[in-house]
């Protein structure tokens, strides 16, 4: 999974079904991309540090996609 700054990331709930989360990725912390990101959640507006696993996906913010 690669990202870049202005990405959104979609993470589908594990626990309750149905249960999905969205954010804007604010911060990549390295040069090619790879996880962690820094998220701001956009149904509170908080920020955390994730590391995205299989329930979660990348919506590139460029046509291009991801940069590697």
């Amino acid at each position: 999974m690669f990202a870049q700054v202005g990405d959104r990331i979609v993470v589908d709930g594990i626990h309750h079904e149905g249960d999905r989360r969205a954010g804007v990725i604010t911060a990549v912390r390295h040069a090619d991309g790879a996880p962690p990101y820094e998220v701001r959640w956009l149904d509170d507006g908080r920020k955390s540090l994730i590391f995205p696993g299989d329930e979660a996906e990348i919506e590139h913010s460029s046509p291009t996609g991801s940069k590697v």
